[in-house]
């Protein structure tokens, strides 16, 4: 018989914040608590306002098992923001005072995002250059304070612009800013496309819960299943630079190659699925972006939140492709330097946007001569294979500690390498390279094998559905790890 103490012990300690364990779509934890919101989030349906609170108070309860005490920050800067764009859209206010009042939301909004994010960075280069004894302070970077940083700065510039109407109460916006599907990992959310589904209040069909559903199942088969497991080799690789042959080294940037993709697409499935479940809908974010056959396509595919957000608020201010050829290159690196500095303060994330930036640049620059060349199969596979050793290469920088490790790492493939390692990698590594297989495998097939692959799924029997769904589950506990993994875009 468990004592009362005992029992509200346990439930305290699955209540309260643990900084070693912050919360997961993958964790058992969060699984549990959405089984208990869903039923009560279904009943509150039909009575607006008590389903309005009920998900934000879940949501910033989320983010409070995700980022602990920086719950205030994120209420506070909702609370901020929606006043602010209440005062731009007042009848009669002046353009100056419009104006201000924009400034101060992004002073506000991208300062406390410049202080947890970048204050070492900038205090640390301050210290190279005039040799003073620095020592770092002491942060704590708030989970996904990246994604609803942008998800404010647009909100507030589109109230400005006249694109949005801002929402006539706080909680509305505290709903759209707090949303926990996309909240700590994206997709970064925009406020035209969003807040309409709030006020629609309408209850997902069938079809759409089980599509979220299945959307839930891939993402899952993603993240905790491929990424997870073949993550144990790679930081290997990456954890040990230089203590490998070159052969076992292209195997580990190959396969973190994968596993960036399958994680961060996989977060982006489950959150995407969650949502549907609920009745909203979120803009798809990837779209087998390893099809590309060059860094413009690439990023058409690759985190296209992310990629529409840096056109419409940094690239198309900067004016564009408006102002003549030399210009728009120099637009697009300067995008890809803010794209690479939202991803991390490093130099190695500087020079990693710095060269998508100038591969952009560089493609767009060799059209003419491109458009000469022939449409075959062969010139499309080696297109394929140039742009993604580039991409490949250039994650080395993304994972590497530091850019001496990111230098070293590469320089190993160029040692030892020899493909009389393989028979041996393979009868080590065999579920390793199957998997790799699979995500090879996925990306190769038609464009609409995904969609109807989900289509039947949502057609199947509940005993099909099931099945699929237990077969997933035991996946997951036979390849899972001491420790649930987290997302690698939570840093960001």
């Amino acid at each position: 018989m468990v004592a009362p103490e005992d029992l509200l012990h346990n439930l305290w300690r699955c209540l309260a914040y643990d900084p070693s364990a912050p919360m997961l779509f993958s964790s058992g934890t969060f699984w549990a608590l959405f089984l208990v919101f869903m039923p009560i989030y279904g009943m509150l349906r039909r009575r607006f306002w008590q389903m309005v609170v009920f998900v934000v108070a879940f949501s910033f309860f989320f983010y409070y098992k995700s980022s602990g005490v920086f719950v205030l920050l994120l209420a506070a800067t909702s609370l901020f923001d929606w006043t602010l764009s209440r005062l731009i859209s007042r009848p009669g206010a002046s353009l100056l005072f419009r104006r201000i009042c924009v400034g101060a939301s992004l002073m506000a909004s991208l300062g406390v995002l410049a202080y947890f994010k970048y204050a070492n960075f900038f205090l640390w280069n301050i210290n190279a250059m005039v040799g003073s004894n620095f020592q770092p302070l002491d942060l704590v970077l708030p989970v996904g304070i990246s994604f609803y940083t942008f998800q404010s700065v647009s909100y507030i510039v589109d109230v400005y612009k006249g694109r949005v109407a801002p929402t006539p109460t706080w909680l509305e916006y505290a709903f759209f800013l707090s949303f926990f599907p996309a909240l700590v990992a994206g997709p970064i959310v925009r406020a035209d496309y969003f807040i309409p589904q709030i006020r629609e209040n309408r209850h997902a069909t069938r079809q759409e819960v089980y599509t979220g559903l299945w959307l839930v199942i891939l993402g899952v088969v993603k993240k905790a299943i491929i990424a997870d497991y073949i993550a144990q080799y790679n930081d290997l690789i990456f954890d040990t630079p230089g203590a490998y042959s070159g052969f076992e080294t292209l195997m580990g940037i190959i396969g973190y190659t994968m596993q960036i993709y399958c994680d961060f697409s996989g977060y982006s499935d489950m959150a995407i699925g969650i949502a549907l479940i609920m009745g909203f809908r979120l803009a798809r974010n990837f779209n087998f972006p390893y099809k590309s056959h060059n860094l413009t396509d690439f990023w058409r595919r690759w985190h296209i939140s992310l990629s529409s957000w840096l056109r419409d608020y940094v690239y198309i201010p900067l004016g564009g492709n408006r102002k003549g050829t030399k210009r728009t290159y120099v637009n697009n690196f300067i995008t890809m330097l803010v794209g690479g500095l939202w991803h991390g303060a490093a130099w190695k994330f500087v020079f990693w946007g710095a060269m998508h930036g100038g591969g952009l640049a560089l493609h767009k620059a060799s059209q003419p001569w491109l458009k000469k060349l022939p449409d075959n199969r062969l010139m499309r596979c080696i297109w394929w294979l140039a742009t993604m050793s580039f991409v490949a290469l250039l994650w080395v920088f993304f994972r590497a500690s530091d850019w001496n490790d990111s230098l070293t790492i590469i320089r190993a493939v160029g040692h030892d390498f020899s493909f009389a390692y393989l028979p041996a990698f393979a009868s080590a590594r065999m579920l390793w390279l199957i998997l790799m297989v699979v995500i090879v495998v996925a990306h190769a097939l038609p464009d609409g094998f995904w969609e109807k692959t989900g289509n039947l799924f949502v057609r199947s029997p509940w005993i099909v559905k099931l099945l699929i769904f237990v077969v997933v589950v035991q996946l997951v506990i036979e390849l899972q790890t001491a420790d649930v993994s987290p997302f690698i875009y939570f840093q960001f």
